[in-house]
C-alpha cells in the first residue's frame, strides 16, 4: 500500500468560509429520479427532539473514516517531547471544504523506554495490507498482545456506525437530564436501546457487555486533532483543537466486592460497569451557540442481529447529511446537493463494483425515506460527468439551526 506517511502536525482547517453549489435544484434536469415514498411524521410541536453539535457533526465523517478511504494515512507511533502517540490522519481533499483533514490519536502514557521499544516491535506484526483486503481482525492475528492488539483495533474502528449510535443515545440523553454536557446512564439501560438482546437472569451476554466498556474507553481516550478557522482581521487563521468525543468521569460497580479498572477491562478483560457518567467534549449546548442539529427523539439505534457495524449504511448517510447539513446551504431551505463521489466515499462504498455500489446506495436511501428524514433524493447531472445526488430533508426529523 503506497500511502505517505504522516506528518507530526496535522491541522484541519474547520469552518464555513465556502459558498453553496452554484447548480440549483430548480435548474437541473434530473437523469435519475427515485420518487419519495409518503412518510407520516408528526408535527414539530408533538416530536421530541435532541440537538447534537454542530462542530462534531463537521467533523464525525472525516474522524471516523475507514482504513479503506483514499484519504487515510497508515497509523504510526510518534514520539515527541509531551508523550508517545498511535496515531492515524486523515488527510484533506482540497476540492470539497468539508473534506477536512483531522488525526485521531491515542497518548500512550506512563510508557518506560523498554515498554516503547516492545511497542515498536508489536507494530511491526501489524498486517495493514490484510487489514485492508481481508479485514482488521486478520490483520492484527500475528500480534500476540492482547492490550496492543485491542488498541489498534479502537484506533483502525474509530467511530464505526455502533459508536456513532452510542454518542446520539448520550446526546439524547443530555438533553434530557439537562445537566449540560455531563450524562450519566446505566449500562443495561444504554445495551437495551441498541436493540441487544437479554439472557435469562435479565442481564446481557458478556461479548455485549465487553464490546460496550470498549466502545466508551475508545470516545474516552482516543483525542482528534483539528483546527477550526479564525478571522484575524483580513486573514484567516486557525486555532488548533485537541478533543475526545467524551471523556468518562466516573463509573460506578453494584456488587462492591467485584474488581473492576476502565482500562484493564477495555485492554484485557471481558468486563463492563454497571453504570457511567461521562463528560461530551464537543458540548456546548444549543443556548449558547446556537449551532446544531436536531434529531428526532425516536432516532432508531437499534444495531442488526448479526451483521458487522461497518455495514450500517443506515447510520453513515444520516450522519453525512447531517454533517453536510452544516456545511452547505440548504437550497429553498429543504435541498441539499452532494457530488455522489463524496457520498460514497464517506459511505466506505469504495469497491469497483459500482452496480453494488449503486445498489446499496438507493436501498440506504429509500430506509432512510421510510424513516421520514429524507423526503425524496435524484440524481442530477453534474459538470465534468460527475454526478450529484440531491436529497429533500425532511425538517421534521432532521434540522439545521
Amino acid at each position: 500500500m503506497a500511502k505517505k506517511s504522516t506528518p507530526d502536525i496535522p491541522v484541519a482547517q474547520l469552518g464555513k468560509e465556502q459558498s453553496p453549489p452554484s447548480d440549483s435544484p430548480a435548474m437541473v434536469h434530473s437523469s435519475r429520479t427515485r420518487k419519495a415514498q409518503v412518510v407520516e411524521v408528526s408535527s414539530s410541536e408533538d416530536q421530541e427532539v435532541f440537538p447534537v453539535d454542530g462542530q462534531l457533526l463537521m467533523v464525525m465523517p472525516r474522524a471516523g473514516a475507514s482504513l479503506k478511504n483514499p484519504d487515510v494515512h497508515l497509523p504510526i507511533l510518534r514520539a515527541d517531547d509531551n508523550g508517545y502517540y498511535l496515531e492515524m490522519r486523515v488527510e484533506s481533499e482540497g476540492a470539497d471544504p468539508s473534506e477536512v483533514e483531522v488525526t485521531r490519536r491515542v497518548p500512550l502514557d506512563d510508557l518506560s523506554a523498554e515498554e516503547w521499544e516492545g511497542l515498536k516491535e508489536q507494530y511491526a506484526n501489524l498486517d495493514l495490507q490484510s487489514c485492508t483486503d481481508q479485514g482488521i481482525s486478520r490483520g492484527l492475528e500475528k500480534i500476540q498482545d492482547r492490550k496492543i492488539q485491542r488498541l489498534f483495533m479502537a484506533l483502525l474502528t474509530f467511530l464505526n456506525p455502533r459508536q456513532v449510535s452510542i454518542v446520539l443515545y448520550l446526546y439524547k440523553q443530555a438533553a434530557k437530564q439537562g445537566k449540560g454536557p455531563l450524562v450519566s446512564f446505566r449500562s443495561n439501560d444504554l445495551l437495551e436501546s441498541l436493540g441487544y438482546t437479554r439472557t435469562k437472569d435479565g442481564g446481557f451476554a458478556s461479548k455485549l457487555r465487553s464490546q460496550l466498556n470498549r466502545d466508551l474507553v475508545a470516545l474516552h481516550r482516543t483525542e482528534l486533532v483539528l483546527a477550526q478557522s479564525l478571522r484575524k482581521g483580513n486573514s484567516l487563521g486557525a486555532k488548533v483543537m485537541i478533543k475526545s468525543v467524551l471523556r468518562i468521569k466516573d463509573y460506578e460497580i453494584d456488587n462492591v466486592p467485584r474488581d473492576f479498572d476502565l482500562a484493564k477491562a477495555a485492554d484485557y478483560t471481558y468486563e463492563l460497569a454497571d453504570a457511567y457518567t461521562v463528560a461530551l467534549e464537543f458540548f456546548e449546548g444549543p443556548g449558547r451557540t446556537g449551532d446544531y442539529v436536531l434529531f428526532a427523539g425516536d432516532i432508531d439505534i437499534t444495531q442488526k442481529l448479526g451483521s458487522n457495524a461497518k455495514s450500517d449504511y443506515k447510520t453513515k448517510l444520516l450522519i453525512y447529511l447531517a454533517s453536510r447539513m452544516k456545511w452547505d446551504t440548504l437550497h429553498e431551505g429543504k435541498y441539499l446537493v452532494i457530488s455522489k463521489h463524496y457520498l460514497f466515499k464517506n459511505l466506505d462504498l469504495l469497491g469497483s463494483n459500482s452496480s453494488r455500489n449503486n445498489q446499496i446506495f438507493w436501498r440506504t436511501v429509500e430506509e432512510l425515506q421510510q424513516e421520514g428524514y429524507i423526503i425524496g433524493a435524484q440524481e442530477l447531472p453534474g459538470k465534468k460527468k460527475v454526478s450529484n445526488i440531491q436529497f429533500q430533508i425532511n425538517p421534521e426529523r432532521l434540522r439545521c439551526s
